[in-house]
């Protein structure tokens, strides 16, 4: 019998991502404590994110007798976010454009796909490669983004907001090109929704991704103002102080 979402497998599989992660964050805010070995860690975990994703789709190339190359090239949001994440952290600087786009939609499908695998039957062994390593790339990428914002490593701005409009646009780009050059089936959801039954294709996703992502900005902004409101009261009543300590210094020494 194949394996089943809620299975035994798939429950054992999240309780084990579950400590993971808790453990994973808790020892790197405990030892992490210079902005080096922060940045050292979040190297580290951009570096194994890449190893998995890059094994998972080798292990697509090999899936039949015949290789076939083209598996290399990512066709969901998910495979393609733990690319782009990865890099975007071993290539590039802090709070660079690329991360801007892929923290948010790499972290709702990796806590997505950890809980709720739609492809966790598609072979008798819960531990076959692409089984595996697909849950693996995406629990790993929810685990990678929780430690960016831990380490603030990524700013969340609304000043940033055309990241999101151009990495989406690249990935149906990309989609498209897969579906009508390459002929993939459903690149990204375009044609057939993200779990049967639902109506989640890429064009549902899409406003429903911006929207949530629209609100996130809004409610980090809020605070931050907030935060910021009350950083101002806290500098004011200290100088205040100072200033009437001052002016009763000069009445004793008058009197």
């Amino acid at each position: 019998m194949n394996p089943t979402v809620f299975g035994k497998e798939h429950i054992i599989y999240m309780v084990i991502s579950v400590i993971t992660a808790v453990v994973t964050c808790v020892c790197a805010k405990k030892f992490a404590k210079t902005e080096k070995a922060q940045k050292w860690v979040i190297k580290c975990a951009g570096g194994i994110l890449f190893a998995i994703i890059f094994s998972n789709r080798l292990a697509l190339v090999f899936e039949h007798d015949t290789p076939n190359w083209f598996k290399l090239i990512t066709d969901s949001f998910c495979s393609t976010s733990s690319y782009v994440l990865s890099l975007a952290i071993l290539l590039g600087k802090k709070d660079n454009d690329v991360l801007h786009f892929a923290w948010f939609i790499a972290l709702v499908g990796g806590v997505i796909v950890t809980f709720y695998p739609n492809f966790i039957g598609q072979h008798p062994s819960f531990l076959y490669p692409p089984t595996i390593l697909g849950m693996m790339h995406h629990t790993m990428s929810a685990i990678v983004v929780i430690l960016l914002l831990q380490f603030q490593y990524v700013n969340i701005t609304y000043k940033k907001w055309y990241c999101t409009l151009i990495g989406f646009m690249a990935y149906l780009s990309l989609g498209a090109f897969l579906m009508c050059v390459l002929h993939y089936g459903n690149p990204f959801y375009m044609v057939e929704p993200a779990i049967s039954g639902t109506p989640f294709t890429a064009w549902v996703i899409a406003p429903i991704y911006i929207s949530v992502y629209v609100l996130i900005l809004l409610v980090v902004e809020l605070i931050r103002k907030r935060s910021s409101a009350k950083v101002a009261v806290s500098e004011s009543t200290v100088d205040n102080k100072e200033v009437s300590c001052e002016i009763e210094g000069e009445s004793l020494i008058k009197e």
